[in-house]
């Protein structure tokens, strides 16, 4: 499968109510590396195996949540293209370019808000600065990993209203499939949908949701199961928040855990999944099975993951 338009998740920009307590989870707990700051104080921040500057951005306010979410493309001619496409859809509003430079590395974005409240941002170039390792005959990581080690940023689960508009979007325009959904009631509505722009069984997922712009999580792919096992291990010896977990999905098939950062936003360290390609049947999930999709072993919803959102 040749990957072209959209590549990736390219970052996830998060608000965080001490940078200092933040810095300490994201690098030391987490395992991500800082790599800069800039003169508005925000923290840029990578997986090791990351070779863009950065992935991960902190900004110090007094409300948690995600500003924005960044996608890679595959040049800059896509950039412009798919920029002009998003703007003529109707299904974006507060269309703009954000000069480059604004990131530390990272050439000009654009940014729109999609139906369910969400900022999202296209762009084309980032600065390679490599996983510590030579691109000829290098090991299989560094040395001096710390932490749960991540080798990249995976995913965004997001709650919003307009479930349908964002699909729409992210489908019809900007490429994505459809790799599994849930549905509902007696209409058979779609409550939460899974999308992908590579052959990962998500890159974003929404959840239908009265109120606008919400974040659920951010996820960090880890190699097996046993390192999430790890993952629960530092967890328990830093103090950190638990979530739930060690378990594994229906959904993505994906081995999981889930723990909060200081100011609540969550986190999820993942592993497994399966391959898509976009011939592959989308799955469906009905309601009196929708325990089983999201956590495969319980069989049973949880309320507060469901419903604890920033």
């Amino acid at each position: 499968m040749a990957l072209t338009g959209v590549l990736r998740p390219g970052h996830v920009a998060l608000r965080v109510l001490d940078m200092k307590a933040a810095v300490r989870h994201y690098t030391e707990v987490l395992g991500l590396l800082e790599v800069a700051r800039d003169a508005a104080g925000r923290v840029f921040l990578k997986a090791w195996d990351e070779h863009d500057h950065h992935s991960v951005v902190l900004r110090e306010t007094d409300r948690a949540g995600m500003d924005y979410m960044g996608w890679r493309v595959d040049s800059p001619a896509t950039l412009e293209r798919l920029a002009g496409e998003v703007q003529a859809s109707g299904l974006a509003t507060d269309c703009r370019w954000i000069a480059a430079g604004e990131h530390p590395g990272t050439g000009r974005r654009f940014r729109f808000t999609v139906a369910t409240g969400h900022v999202m941002e296209l762009y084309a170039e980032k600065d390679k600065v490599g996983n510590g390792m030579p691109t000829t005959n290098p090991e299989i990581s560094p040395d001096g990993l710390r932490g749960m080690a991540p080798t990249r940023f995976d995913h965004c689960l997001l709650y919003g209203d307009d479930l349908d508009g964002a699909m729409k979007l992210f489908v019809e325009v900007l490429g994505f499939t459809l790799t599994e959904k849930v549905i509902a009631g007696p209409d058979q509505t779609i409550i939460a949908a899974f999308l992908t722009c590579s052959n990962k069984p998500h890159d974003v997922a929404f959840i239908r949701h009265a109120e606008k712009g919400k974040f659920h999580h951010a996820s960090f792919i880890l190699d097996n199961w046993g390192e999430v096992l790890k993952a629960a291990d530092i967890i328990s010896k830093n103090r950190v928040s638990l979530d739930i977990g060690p378990t594994r999905h229906g959904i993505t098939r994906g081995e999981t855990i889930y723990f909060f950062d200081p100011s609540g936003n969550r986190n999820e360290v993942f592993s497994g999944g399966y391959i898509s390609y976009p011939d592959r049947p989308a799955l469906t999930w009905t309601e009196e099975d929708i325990g089983r999709a999201i956590f495969y072993h319980d069989r049973r919803l949880n309320e507060a993951f469901l419903s604890v959102v920033t």
